[in-house]
């Protein structure tokens, strides 16, 4: 088992979505940490952060490879889109539309 990543406290729920992603292509993973956040000041700072996880270690590189796509993706769609589907609205960094779940890409 080796550890994918680090999050912030406030990064829970993006912890949590990348989780489901990479569940989605495959790769077995587990998030740890996730309800420490309760504890803080009874438990060092630092051992209370969520953590993403890869259970098979063979899995790793793949996981990094599509995390890495995952998060410059997220800095990089900055553009507003218009659901093609439903014509919601909806910024940039929104990768499917929240009122017909449509994928941007798609």
């Amino acid at each position: 088992m080796k550890k994918l990543v680090t999050f912030n406290v406030a990064e829970k729920p993006q912890a949590g979505l990348l989780k489901e992603r990479l569940e989605q292509e495959g790769i077995a993973c587990l998030l740890r940490n996730v309800d420490l956040s309760a504890a803080l000041g009874e438990i060092p700072f630092l051992e209370c952060l969520p953590e993403l996880w890869v259970i098979d270690d063979e899995m790793y590189p793949r996981a990094m490879v599509l995390l890495r796509g995952w998060l410059e993706a997220e800095t990089r769609d900055g553009e507003p889109w218009t659901c093609p589907r439903c014509g919601e609205s909806l910024e940039g960094q929104f990768g499917a539309c929240w009122n017909c779940g449509r994928r941007k890409d798609q």
